[in-house]
């Protein structure tokens, strides 16, 4: 019997990750056979090369912007942008445009002091060609320019004009235009506004007209060089909106207009100012029923650092400097379980935290310990209270400033300043103590309520980590302890073995003949399993199907999940191609999201893709008649529509699948279980902030978001889609 054909654009090529085996060759497969030369055994001066200006960032970009895809076309736009908003953290500038052009290229515009158009004393360049032409050039490394800032490196400008076809600097100072042009980071003049244009290699600024004499600012605009990003690189709206509204809270004086012409049928200009700062941030990322009001934190420390300085002779002298630190914090906790947690220095996100996070951290314990312990809110026989019990419900945005803050590698993910800690600790533990002391008026109620959700926490943790230990699988030996519907695989490798989630009795038992026994588990679940995303942990771990998930997969829930030890290399869902199979997928992602994390950010959670419609073709003679799949109503149409375009009878009617259960075997396995022509979807945390704010929005408590949401998406829904 002949396998299975896919609709064209549909099958193993049809989404970002394809899980298939590799075809294994013939013994009459031809072999070309190839000669090779024997490498040189010669190694002197001659075969090493010297890398001038900007060379190296063309020949190896992923280490200057991590990626040639969209993630690195993003960085180069963050660069520029970056450059922007250090003038307004400074105060200089109080308007930005970020603007996306029909022809590819991006303009960004700003009213800050202007890039210095003076000759540089020891290159004998002006400011704007060291700034793009010099790498580590710029004005933050303690020149007295910037008191603090977004870029260290002194690399983000040139780095961008390294990977441009062309690119334009304007800048406005002292009464005159001044501009430049960069082909690939050569300056020169272009004919034309376009990177195509004709080109002429020539050095130097340019005055091209006058402008008033109190009028100053920068214009940069760039054309991505196609040579070094990959076709379907692009710029992310969204991702640059929740930046752009993410900076003008942090920088409330700054107002951001975005502007994206790209498509001139579907234009996007918006325009972002939040004069409350961070206090408006908190009230943004709240979810949730708030308990207490936003809670403002501040103060001030300085500390004594030592750091090599260059002096003028070009010696680097270790030297004494008194920094200042500046701690800015708004809070509150709110009626829900999750944490939403963000912290920054200066203007730099550090997800994976750092010393002033610690700080933070340890000051919320000891200081609710102490509060808690003062208002005889806890029992003298009760455990204190940990990081988990203050940090369950609460939102809070933490901001540090400091000049030359030092972080744990290039990715400026964590701060490494060691005083951070400490001075974060103390104006934590000041502010909010005297918060919980002397309540301002108004706030004595929410601040009990505080203190009793925190000691609730605490308690709730204890029960459910008793139920866990209880459910906790032994060891993968002691099959007696897993539940009994689960049909396990054969093998011991975690990393070959796969469990796929079958919805219902009667996928289960097709699933059964269907799977290879070897590396393939089954565990049934009855319909929708319990939405966690409104259920507390007591709750979640006494729902049978949640149970079993966790049990079965064996690496326990919540912060005690320990990604080793999971049983499975790959979780699939597998459930019916419909909107009844779309909600259950649904609710197990809100499941692995909100319990089982690190499987997702592993890659390890996928979506079986099994197909929705089956077209039988009609040959002539004796020939067996072939299958098509099609996976949606459009694609089926269009399948059909092909087919008789060219002459090609089809049996009617085209078979439409309710469910998984009205498969054979044979159908299902090729389809769907067949590791060498399955298709299966990799769920992924691209942007975790997104995904978040979505299963909070369609999952979540509050009726009106949700509400809003669906009616103002109505006119996107594909209405044959509806099952009903």
């Amino acid at each position: 019997m002949p396998g299975p054909r896919f609709a064209q654009g549909v099958g193993p090529r049809a989404y970002p990750c394809p899980v298939t085996a590799d075809p294994t060759p013939t013994a009459r497969t031809p072999r070309r056979r190839t000669t090779r030369s024997a490498p040189s055994t010669e190694y002197s001066a001659k075969q090493l090369r010297v890398l001038e200006g900007l060379d190296a960032v063309r020949k190896r970009p992923g280490m200057y912007i991590g990626s040639t895809d969209g993630r690195g076309l993003m960085h180069c736009l963050w660069e520029i942008l970056d450059n922007a908003v250090d003038e307004a953290l400074g105060g200089w500038c109080s308007r930005i445009e970020v603007h996306l052009l029909p022809d590819g290229s991006v303009e960004i515009r700003d009213d800050g002091r202007g890039i210095p158009v003076d000759k540089e004393p020891k290159t004998r360049l002006t400011g704007v060609e060291v700034v793009f032409t010099k790498l580590h050039a710029g004005g933050k490394f303690g020149g007295g320019s910037y008191t603090a800032s977004g870029g260290l490196h002194g690399v983000g400008a040139s780095v961008v004009n390294a990977l441009s076809e062309r690119l334009d600097v304007e800048v406005d100072r002292g009464g005159k235009v001044h501009t430049m042009s960069f082909r690939r980071g050569v300056p020169g003049d272009f004919e034309g506004d376009t990177a195509a244009g004709e080109f002429t290699r020539r050095s130097g600024l340019q005055v091209a007209g006058k402008c008033p004499a109190k009028t100053t600012g920068t214009r940069v605009r760039w054309w991505a060089d196609r040579r070094i990003f990959t076709k379907d690189a692009a710029y992310d709206l969204g991702e640059l909106r929740a930046r752009i509204q993410q900076t003008t809270f942090l920088v409330p004086g700054v107002t951001i207009r975005l502007l994206d012409e790209r498509d001139p049928d579907s234009v996007v200009d918006e325009t972002f100012h939040h004069s409350g700062g961070i206090v408006d941030y908190v009230d943004h990322l709240t979810v949730g029923e708030p308990v207490t009001p936003i809670i403002r934190l501040g103060g001030t420390g300085t500390f004594t650092e030592t750091v090599p300085v260059l002096d003028d002779a070009g010696h680097m002298n270790p030297q004494d400097v008194e920094r200042e630190l500046t701690v800015d914090i708004a809070l509150r906790w709110t009626s829900g379980f999750d944490t939403v947690l963000r912290s920054f220095v200066n203007i730099i996100a550090t997800p994976k935290g750092g010393t002033h996070l610690a700080g933070f951290e340890r000051a919320l314990v000891k200081t609710l310990n102490e509060r808690l312990k003062a208002a005889k809110v806890l029992k003298a026989s009760e455990d204190a209270v940990s990081k988990e019990d203050v940090l369950e419900g609460m939102t809070a945005v933490v901001t540090v400033r400091l000049a030359e803050p030092q972080f744990e590698g290039q990715t400026k993910e964590v701060l490494g300043t060691p005083a951070a800690a400490k001075i974060v600790q103390t104006v934590v533990a000041k502010e909010l103590g005297q918060w919980f002391a002397s309540p301002p008026r108004g706030d004595k109620v929410p601040a009990r309520t505080a203190l009793d959700k925190v000691a609730n926490a605490m308690r709730a943790r204890i029960q459910a980590r008793q139920t866990r230990d209880l459910q906790r699988r032994k060891n993968a030996l002691e099959t007696s302890s897993l539940p009994a519907k689960l049909v396990d695989c054969r093998t011991r490798e975690t990393a070959d073995s796969e469990l796929f989630i079958v919805e219902g009795d009667s996928a289960l038992g097709t699933a059964k003949l269907a799977r290879n026994s070897e590396f393939q588990a089954l565990l049934p679940i009855r319909g929708k399993i319990l939405n966690v995303q409104k259920a507390s942990v007591a709750d979640m771990l006494k729902n049978a199907e949640c149970a079993a998930i966790i049990q079965v997969i064996g690496a326990g829930s919540g912060r005690s999940f320990d990604l080793d030890a999971a049983r499975y290399g790959k979780i699939i869902m597998m459930s019916d191609a419909d909107v009844d199979g779309a909600h259950i997928r649904c609710l197990l992602l809100t499941l692995f999201y909100r319990y089982m994390r690190p499987l997702i950010e592993a890659g390890r959670v996928y979506a079986a893709m099994p197909p929705l419609h089956r077209i039988e073709t009609i040959n002539a003679g004796n020939k067996a008649n072939d299958v098509i799949y099609t996976f949606t109503e459009s694609e089926m149409r269009a399948t059909v529509t092909d087919l008789e375009r060219r002459g090609v009878r089809i049996k009617d009617p085209v078979q439409r699948y309710k469910g998984l259960g009205e498969m054979n075997a044979g159908q299902l396995r090729d389809t769907t279980m067949s590791r060498s022509s399955r298709t299966l979807r990799r769920v992924g945390l691209a942007d975790a902030e997104a995904a978040e704010h979505m299963f909070h929005l369609l999952m979540g408590n509050e009726v009106a978001p949700r509400k809003e949401f669906l009616v103002t998406s109505s006119d996107d829904l594909d209405r044959e889609r509806i099952d009903a």
